[in-house]
């Protein structure tokens, strides 16, 4: 946010200003706005085009934390806001940790993250892109039929400001498009119908690639038919792209700083330890503009950071917040996160990846004569235990024989404990891709887990 001072700072500084001897206060100020259009059979099903502004406030005072919020910047709810955060006060629990962030002198990464194209594009011209993507999913296939077809865009810019000495604001914007579709075969009792999706993420709808988006969304739900349940047993299996991306979202929640301070963490107590395969380094960098979630500072206002989570296999840190560092007697790894002015700060990986192999998912399939290749999980996040590690969720994919892809399989579960999988990791993909959410995509390689079916 740092190369763009928002209007929005101003009302944050007027908050400040007004804190009384002993409390310190915090402002935190959003105005932004989102377009969502949905096409089916060449018609506007959906639109959605909203703007939205408010301010969070927090007062903090011996210890005890009150906070108060408005959707509006009228100076006078603004007044109500501070008052209503400083009577919360006196019904918070006195935290010994309670504190705001402090500067810490972590220099800002500049990034281009507003992009005038996206902010100019004009609004027909968006619904035009979803509609030419549904065009182009439906010609690629008979048998594919689009579910619907989606552009989706959102832009905001925000402020912050503490009497501990934080002071920053920005603004920055992203897009993409994605598209579902069925397939079907079949006549009667025979007949069934498969799911696939397809997608393009992008500063400006410039960058979308719609060829690519439609064409993987017929292959993802044409692969899948005829599909049967597999017999159980053991087995290499290669997590495609968007699973991987998943799979690491759900180990982000065990390297989570909050989580491991309240003991919620697999995790807890093993910085230093080998928790992973020596090929295994995970990279959390929302200083990365090649990530969809990149910025340049964090729901506090402190600098993003690149930090190493996992090296060579060995677990070096977590991320932290200013309160879950104070907690662990450590120091914030700029990984704040906020939903919004409707929030106080939570802690999170902001832009997780593994760093990539250079083979593609061909050449790694080529190399396995009895496997499996995942191309989805259900319930993944339900189906994982973070505190015992325990792993268990459907799946769906092809099975891999003598080095290629093969017969589709569904019905099945995948089962292991995240202990055992990460360190039976034995190839990291090249195939390197961002998508829209806080971690990217590359086929993941892991031996020995244990596929159930029939």
């Amino acid at each position: 946010m740092s190369a763009f001072e928002s209007k929005l700072q101003a009302v944050a500084d007027r908050v400040i200003a007004q804190a009384k001897p002993g409390e310190q206060v915090e402002a935190f100020v959003t105005r932004g706005g989102e377009t969502d259009v949905r096409i089916y059979q060449g018609a506007v099903e959906h639109f959605v085009s909203a703007q939205s502004e408010g301010i969070g406030i927090r007062v903090i005072s011996e210890g005890r934390t009150g906070f108060a919020y408005a959707g509006t910047l009228d100076e006078s709810a603004i007044s109500e806001v501070l008052a209503e955060a400083r009577d919360n006060v006196q019904f918070g629990e006195s935290d010994e940790w309670a504190a705001l962030a402090e500067p810490d002198g972590v220099p800002i990464t500049e990034q281009s993250l507003w992009n005038e194209a996206l902010a100019e594009y004009p609004t027909d011209e968006k619904i035009d892109l979803a509609k030419k993507l549904e065009k182009l999913a439906s010609g690629q296939d008979p048998r594919v039929r689009v579910d619907d077809s989606n552009y989706a865009d959102a832009h905001g810019e925000s402020a912050v400001a503490s009497t501990s000495g934080i002071r920053m604001s920005g603004r920055e914007n992203g897009c993409y498009v994605s598209v579902s579709t069925l397939a079907d075969e079949g006549e009667g009792d025979d007949a069934e119908t498969q799911t696939g999706f397809g997608f393009s993420v992008g500063r400006s709808p410039h960058e979308f690639d719609l060829e690519k988006a439609a064409r993987e969304a017929s292959e993802r739900a044409t692969r899948l038919l005829g599909a049967t349940k597999p017999s159980t047993r053991r087995t290499t299996v290669v997590l495609d792209p968007m699973v991987t991306a998943q799979f690491l979202g759900v180990i982000s929640s065990t390297l989570n700083g909050e989580a491991v301070v309240k003991g919620r963490s697999l995790f807890k107590d093993r910085l230093g330890d080998s928790v992973a395969s020596a090929n295994v380094t995970l990279i959390d960098d929302p200083t990365n503009t090649k990530a969809y979630s990149a910025t340049d500072v964090d729901g506090e206002g402190l600098a993003a950071r690149r930090n190493m989570l996992i090296e060579n296999g060995v677990l070096k840190q977590f991320v932290h917040n200013s309160y879950s560092a104070r907690r662990a007697g450590t120091v914030s790894t700029g990984n704040a996160t906020r939903g919004g002015f409707a929030g106080t700060p939570g802690v999170g990986c902001l832009a997780l990846s593994l760093v990539p192999g250079v083979r593609s998912q061909a050449e790694i399939v080529s190399d396995i004569d009895d496997g499996l290749l995942v191309q989805s999980m259900q319930g993944l996040h339900s189906g994982v235990n973070p505190i015992s590690g325990d792993f268990s969720t459907g799946a769906a994919g092809l099975l891999i024989t003598n080095g290629e892809v093969g017969a589709p399989v569904r019905e099945f579960t995948i089962a292991s404990t995240l202990q055992r999988m990460l360190q039976d990791i034995i190839e990291i993909g090249g195939d390197l891709e961002w998508l829209p959410m806080r971690a990217s995509g590359l086929s993941l390689v892991i031996r020995d887990v244990t596929m159930s079916g029939s």
